[in-house]
């Protein structure tokens, strides 16, 4: 934090230098502005306000608002009260400030020898409107911004309806990749399926800010989805392209425009957003045997409930509904046979369940070993992995070396291509990176291991693999609503016990 506190201010010298011939016009030796602190305190004194706005200009974050009014206070000085023109200013400080510095037609006034002018009703609403957007936008990239549980992949430590705050700054906020789109919005205008509602003109590189910690195990973190960086607009991220790809072949699903839809590229930032428990950390070896989870060799226990289908068998009488709603169980399946049911259930709820006089097996679900499942990454019968029994499989890490074979570059294929941007290719028993031979890697990034609390119900990084530190968003912290979307509005809506409390 304190780091933040040096470096924002610092930042906020570049544009202040360009102010320089403006400091002349209001009384102002120019070196003033080459001094960092010193100038944003001799730059409120020259728009006359009070000393506690410094206070704000070095708080991270709110002070690119605080520095954005100081332009626009400056403006004033010039006569400058058009809407275009202090938005021009704001956007572009580097040119407009000099030109007002350089401009012989331009003089300033100072705030005492102004002029009182009276705002229109109009134009005091833009106004306002225009301060909360800019303010709702900054506090939702760089502080704290609100999420919902769409997907039962959590369950039952989140549950869908869920509405959840999520802390920027507890990993460090990034900068956008994307800094010109429609506020308050992801990847799509409102009312529309396809259109986009950002613009890749101004494309920025990943860049964190620091943050209070970093990511922990068994952490509820917030990412964007790595295996969304190319969709098809018809599924979106319900189904991925790549395992369209996988199924149906790439030139079809590219060609198909009637089955598969617009295919389109998405920059990281305006992927998806998942929400899962990060259970491997860079340099962390993780294995799953028979659905125990184990990191560096010792079982992993996260504070979430795990989940788990079982199939459970009655005397052939059917499960009171009671039951399911008093165990929590939401997701229910009839099986192949008279009485027989799949359950996803808590260990918990499993012992409960087997109590009913009905009940004559509650059994788990578990796929054996070297059984093979196609949709599982690295999805290669090479590795004969599936959701169960996975692994053992090493997390990398920020500078180590990778030893490349040609087959455990399976594994990191995706690493180096899709996420750290190097060509590769595989001739023969030799891999190409960028047209040379090589038979290791240097790691540039941190990778992270996601998987949901509701096992037999998580897409996570079983089916896509790492995490790459730049999709890394923010922390789940605290949950302030929760409404059932199976109960009607005054019937059981909210779950009044599940309200204000913190993600665990």
């Amino acid at each position: 934090m304190l780091l933040l506190i040096i470096l924002i201010p610092l930042s906020l010298t570049l544009p202040t230098i360009f102010a320089a011939k403006v400091f002349e016009k209001a009384g102002e030796p120019a070196w003033k502005t080459l001094i960092p602190f010193y100038n944003l305190w001799v730059w409120l004194r020259i728009i006359d306000k009070p000393w506690w706005w410094y206070v704000f200009l070095i708080i991270p974050f709110i002070n690119v608002f605080v520095y954005m009014l100081m332009i626009v206070e400056m403006l004033k000085g010039f006569k400058k009260y058009g809407l275009g023109q202090q938005a021009l200013a704001v956007i572009f400080p580097f040119i407009y400030l000099p030109y007002l510095g350089f401009s012989d037609k331009e003089k300033f006034i100072p705030p005492s020898e102004r002029p009182k002018r009276k705002k229109g009703i109009v134009r005091e609403w833009v106004d306002a409107i225009i301060f909360a957007v800019i303010a709702a936008t900054i506090i939702r990239i760089f502080l704290i911004e609100a999420y919902t549980i769409p997907t039962s992949s959590m369950e039952k430590s989140l549950l869908v309806g869920d509405y959840l705050f999520v802390s920027k700054i507890a990993y460090g906020p990034k900068v956008p990749n994307t800094p010109i789109a429609f506020p308050f919005v992801h990847h799509t205008m409102p009312m529309t399926q396809n259109t986009k509602s950002y613009l890749e003109w101004i494309k920025l590189p990943y860049y964190r800010f620091p943050g209070l910690s970093n990511v922990k195990r068994n952490d509820a973190v917030v990412f964007n989805y790595p295996d969304g960086d190319t969709v098809s607009l018809k599924f979106q991220s319900n189904v991925s392209y790549y395992s369209l790809v996988r199924e149906y072949g790439r030139k079809r699903v590219l060609n198909d425009m009637r089955n598969f839809g617009e295919i389109t590229a998405r920059p990281v930032d305006k992927r998806e957003n998942y929400i899962k428990r990060c259970i491997g950390l860079p340099g962390d070896t993780l294995e799953i045997v028979d659905q125990t989870v184990y990191i560096n060799g010792t079982p992993n226990d996260n504070p979430g409930k795990k989940q788990y289908h079982y199939i459970v068998k009655t005397d052939g009488t059917p499960i009171n509904p009671r039951v399911f709603e008093r165990l929590g169980i939401t997701e229910k399946r009839i099986g192949g046979q008279a009485g027989e049911f799949i359950l996803t259930l808590t260990e918990e709820a499993a012992r409960q369940l087997e109590d009913y006089p009905n009940i004559k097996l509650v059994q788990k679900r578990v796929i054996p070993p070297e059984t093979y499942d196609k949709n599982i990454f690295p999805h290669d019968p090479a590795y004969k992995w599936n959701a169960d029994n996975f692994g053992p499989l090493y997390i990398p890490k920020k500078g180590d070396t990778l030893k490349l074979t040609t087959k455990n570059i399976l594994l990191y294929e995706r690493l180096i291509h899709a996420y750290e941007g190097h060509d590769l290719a595989v001739k023969g028993d030799q891999v190409f990176i960028d047209g040379q031979p090589r038979d290791e890697y240097v790691v540039e990034m941190d990778y992270y291991w996601m998987m949901g609390d509701n096992r037999h119900n998580s897409a996570d990084s079983r089916f896509w693999g790492f995490v790459p530190e730049d999709h890394i968003v923010g922390k789940a912290v605290f949950v302030w609503l929760s409404l059932d979307p199976d109960k009607p509005l005054f019937g059981g809506k909210i779950r009044w016990n599940k309200i204000f409390r913190l993600v665990k």
